[in-house]
């Protein structure tokens, strides 16, 4: 592998509890409870696509101008949860995994489907460890789509199957198998299927032990 890339949410921080604390404001306008197993499924998908889910699940028909002040109000409510993000709140060994890549001159992106990812990605005081960030904002196709990744790829100058990627949605997952990257899970097998490997945080599994699959 040449290049590394990074989902956001659930793999370099925990902000998927506050994409799910959104939400689940959302859901309850519509008279409906979201459940911690659906928003397993809006893990790694953009908004538009996890408020057309969510709008399903509740047997609503809702018209284009409630559909976007929907929208408009889970980002407020999302913005204002993570105004706390701190350095601190960056998931067990993400830090020093970076910091061994970049030691090692491996090329670093993120492919991330949050239109919010380089604020947090400031607020954890790591954006100078990434070669190239691509964002929501940057694509026009949610995963399991492998836009993210490919763009990932091109901004990189590597070549799709000289990518690693590591993803916690099976969503993402699919998306670099799409892309003909690798997936190293972070995860359960039992939860997430296709990757190469699974881990359970950067912490329990350094760089020492996954420089194979990099290097």
């Amino acid at each position: 592998m040449k290049a590394v890339l990074f989902d956001l949410d659930g793999v370099l921080v925990d902000t998927a509890k506050y994409h799910y604390q959104a939400w689940k404001t959302i859901a309850a306008a519509l008279d409906f409870e979201l459940t911690s197993e659906q928003n397993e499924h809006l893990k790694g998908v953009s908004r538009v696509d996890s408020l057309h889910k969510i709008v399903r699940w509740a047997g609503k028909d809702i018209d284009p101008q409630q559909f976007e002040q929907f929208l408009h109000e889970k980002n407020e409510n999302y913005l204002e949860l993570i105004e706390e993000v701190r350095p601190k709140d960056a998931l067990p060994g993400v830090l020093s995994f970076l910091e061994a890549l970049q030691k090692n001159q491996i090329p670093i992106g993120l492919g991330s489907a949050s239109k919010n990812a380089r604020p947090i990605l400031d607020r954890l005081g790591i954006t100078s460890f990434f070669d190239a960030i691509i964002d929501g904002n940057d694509v026009t196709n949610s995963k399991p789509n492998p836009e993210v990744f490919l763009k990932g790829a091109k901004a990189l100058s590597v070549e799709p199957t000289n990518c690693l990627v590591f993803e916690d949605s099976q969503a993402g997952i699919d998306a670099a198998r799409a892309a003909n990257m690798a997936a190293i899970a972070v995860g359960s097998s039992e939860v997430l299927k296709g990757a190469i490997h699974y881990i359970s945080d950067f912490n329990r599994h350094p760089y020492k032990e996954l420089a194979a699959f990099i290097e």
